[in-house]
């Protein structure tokens, strides 16, 4: 299989190189990515635990799904296709921009939308990807990174104590916590 090849960016997210994962990724070259928040309708979080296989932070929780742009994609599409790829949810319109952040390095050098989404499931985790997944309700996200934040992916820290700050620490309608086991 080929390698992806990535739109690599400037200070500014404006294209300015396309050049191959690994070499985006060794370089530390500034690249886009998408994170997708998936909440029930009791206000609980779908989290992915991340493959062993994966290159980047393997074996971690991380966003209900998140990946690269591919080349000459947009973030909206992106989005789109990674909910479907990752955990089998179709959907024909974007989810929610909630907002941008600038590359860094708790990003990995990723300029990254995020976006939140409301599903009941059932899901259809690609297992080349994904672990295992598992609804979580917000507060105990927020106390599991506190206690272990090496569970996590450092990209998804930062999401969601972003999302958290912009939208407040638990979404309305939220349910009895399920369990981490």
């Amino acid at each position: 299989m080929p390698e992806e090849i990535f739109d690599v960016v400037n200070d500014r997210d404006e294209v300015i190189d396309h050049r191959p994962r690994s070499e985006v990724h060794r370089l530390r070259l500034k690249h886009r990515a998408v994170h997708v928040l998936v909440f029930n309708a009791a206000g609980q979080l779908f989290l992915q635990k991340r493959s062993a296989w994966k290159d980047c932070f393997p074996g971690t929780w991380d966003s209900s799904a998140s990946g690269h742009l591919d080349q000459g994609e947009a973030y909206d599409a992106c989005a789109v296709r990674e909910l479907a790829e990752e955990i089998g949810l179709r959907t024909l319109t974007p989810p929610e921009r909630l907002f941008s952040i600038a590359a860094c390095p708790e990003t990995g050098m990723e300029f990254v939308w995020v976006y939140r989404h409301y599903s009941e499931g059932p899901f259809q985790l690609q297992v080349e990807e994904v672990e295992r997944a598992e609804w979580f309700h917000p507060a105990v996200v927020a106390q599991w990174i506190d206690r272990r934040p090496a569970d996590f992916a450092p990209s998804f820290i930062l999401v969601w104590n972003l999302y958290r700050q912009s939208h407040g620490s638990v979404p309305d309608g939220c349910g009895p916590c399920p369990s981490q086991a």
